[in-house]
């Protein structure tokens, strides 16, 4: 009987991470983790703990007992709205959706450093627009681009292959779930390393778009989210029309 590959995903009780794991069930051997409780829909191994909390990662070296890993999802985060003055909060949100992805490739980098694998990892636009409103949520998504550039970058002579996706919460004009995941998969096939995904209001012309002018706040000396101030908004609109 042929062995499936094994393929690890983070935070899988819903969303993205369940999408992913349905996408792979009918190919892969599963082990899922997340601090919540399961379906019964998909057919795999399950771990509940918390990404967070780097001691609790050996409970996965310790289920994975030496099998090669083919595809690895680190998908951790939250999304709740914090405050400038409640330190807990950025502390919260750091320790999931930054340090779940740390501990996830620390534990498993020298794993699958010597195997050719694919590496996704689950940010989110914010991290690059960085629209006022979640300061908290917006810096842990760039550490979190800036983390998986750095480590492609030490990975490039090894057989790794690595991508990155996107994650937000379900308003009326983003895509479901499903849709992210099929999308990921194409742009994985294609070799894309950044994938940004478009949804039902927003094209990937309009994300490049803003993310430019972002930059120029940079390069032009504006302030910086020029794209929200009073003083800059109907330039950036303008720029938009162009």
């Amino acid at each position: 009987m042929t062995t499936r590959p094994l393929a690890i995903i983070t935070v899988t009780a819903s969303g993205i991470g369940y999408a992913v794991a349905q996408y792979l069930e009918k190919t892969h051997s599963l082990l899922l983790i997340d601090r919540g409780e399961f379906g019964d829909h998909i057919q795999a191994e399950t771990l509940q703990f918390d990404v967070g909390e780097a001691v609790e990662w050996q409970k996965l070296t310790d289920a994975i007992n030496g099998r090669p890993i083919d595809f690895l999802m680190l998908n951790a985060g939250v999304g709740f709205k914090t405050s400038w003055t409640n330190p807990n909060d950025w502390r919260e949100m750091m320790n999931t959706n930054l340090f779940g992805i740390i501990n996830g490739i620390t534990t498993l980098l020298p794993l699958i450093e010597n195997n050719k694998a694919t590496i996704v990892i689950t940010g989110s636009k914010q991290g690059i627009t960085n629209p006022p409103g979640n300061p908290a949520y917006n810096a842990s998504k760039a550490a979190v681009k800036s983390l998986a550039e750095s480590l492609s970058y030490d990975l490039r002579k090894t057989k790794t292959n690595m991508t990155r996706g996107t994650s937000t919460n379900k308003p009326n004009s983003a895509w479901t779930a499903d849709q992210v995941a099929s999308y990921m998969f194409e742009k994985i096939e294609q070799k894309q390393f950044y994938i940004l995904c478009p949804d039902n209001a927003v094209t990937n012309h309009t994300d490049y778009k803003r993310m430019t002018w972002n930059l120029h706040d940079i390069t032009d000396g504006r302030s910086a989210l020029s794209r929200w101030r009073e003083e800059t908004v109907d330039d950036f609109e303008q720029y938009m029309k162009e």
